[in-house]
């Protein structure tokens, strides 16, 4: 479902996207019990909410990292290109620093967390309309310290190691990351690479010293 933005100057236009009704539905009813934002426009996966965007035109489209089994975030830098001056959050129960630097890498202006209070969502729509950067706090201090002690590694191979470490298979690996199994393979065989290490055993040593895993 859409709807057209027909919003009075100062009032925040939201568009939601996400596979869960109920979702979306409570995400609607918590922004209009603000005075100041109206929902114009739900859609239900990455198809409609391409095609229902333009249409919509929000000031803040609320993007789902993931509907239907498939990752939004390739989708960001299309939708920005066909809504301009539209600002994306990504709301996700994903708290992989990894997938926030990826989402603000492809254009997304915000990263809050699907158990974050309605207050952080609400200041994150609004820190994003006037052209600021939104993240939750606890991963901007956990994106910190992955630059400052894993330099070397890029954010998807950081992912890779940390579930590595949890002790997902790489199938159970490129399922999460929505990657297929080859390249799993090569970003595990990247790691050996750039930390020196051969076995799993000192790569799940590596990441934890490093604080990836508890």
């Amino acid at each position: 479902m859409t709807g057209t933005n027909t919003s009075q100057d100062g009032l925040l236009t939201v568009a939601l996207a996400d596979d869960h009704p109920v979702v979306r539905a409570g995400l609607k009813t918590l922004l209009e019990a603000d005075d100041g934002v109206r929902v114009v426009g739900e859609f239900e996966d990455l198809p409609r909410t391409l095609a229902g965007a333009p249409a919509a035109r929000p000031d803040v489209l609320v993007l789902d990292l993931a509907m239907a089994g498939e990752s939004s975030l390739s989708a960001v830098p299309a939708l920005l290109d066909r809504v301009p001056g539209m600002r994306i959050v990504i709301l996700t129960m994903q708290e992989d620093p990894g997938f926030a630097r990826e989402a603000l890498r492809l254009g997304a202006s915000g990263y809050v967390l699907k158990d974050a209070a309605a207050e952080e969502l609400l200041l994150a729509l609004r820190t994003v309309r006037r052209g600021s950067t939104y993240l939750h706090p606890a991963l901007g201090a956990q994106m910190a310290m992955l630059d400052a002690s894993i330099s070397p590694l890029t954010d998807r191979e950081i992912q890779v190691l940390r579930l590595l470490a949890e002790g997902h298979t790489n199938t159970e690996i490129a399922q999460r990351l929505y990657l297929s199994l080859r390249t799993v393979e090569t970003h595990r065989g990247q790691l050996r690479t750039k930390l020196g290490l051969q076995s799993r055993a000192e790569l799940v040593s590596y990441a934890r010293e490093h604080g990836l895993v508890r």
